[in-house]
């Protein structure tokens, strides 16, 4: 598991997530509007911690001068001739616990912990490992805010298509 790291709960971060997934909500990008509200300031729209990805200094995202397996059907950035054992593997489900809203302004810290891991008999690939990685989230204070279990699935040997 990767080390514990932080992330912000920025207002522009927040604002350009809403957008890319299509929700306007005004309490997400308008602190008037927000403060209106039940909620009493603006907050981070549902999935928003998916986002903290990008502050994880462990995350498999594309780096300059770090190999790495894209998803697009062109060149994946590793070596020629070398694979990757993530044509077995795939996401298989992600569910939320939210303790509280999530507050554009405060920093959240990420603890990550295995879940359950069980196996099934697939009928294309072979025995199907399934494995939960759980994250939570806490505030500054060591509030529990969000409980994040993500639910990855690995094939006993690749699929033919």
């Amino acid at each position: 598991m990767p080390d514990d790291f932080s992330f912000p709960v920025e207002s522009g971060h927040v604002m350009l997530f809403a957008r890319a997934v299509g929700d306007d909500n005004p309490v997400y990008r308008d602190p008037e509007h927000a403060a209106s509200t039940e909620v009493q300031g603006p907050i981070a729209p549902p999935t928003f911690v998916q986002a903290s990805y990008h502050w994880d200094p462990n995350a498999s995202y594309p780096r300059p001068g770090r190999p790495w397996r894209g998803s697009a059907a062109g060149p994946t950035g590793l070596p020629p001739g070398e694979t990757s054992s993530s044509g077995r593997g795939l996401h298989a489900e992600q569910r939320y616990i939210y303790h509280r809203s999530l507050k554009v302004g405060e920093t959240l810290t990420v603890r990550r912990r295995p879940g359950e891991t069980w196996q099934k008999q697939g009928r294309r690939g072979g025995s199907l490992t399934f494995s939960e990685e759980i994250s939570d989230f806490y505030n500054h204070a060591g509030e529990l805010v969000v409980t994040a279990t993500s639910v990855a699935v690995i094939t006993g040997r690749a699929v033919d298509p």
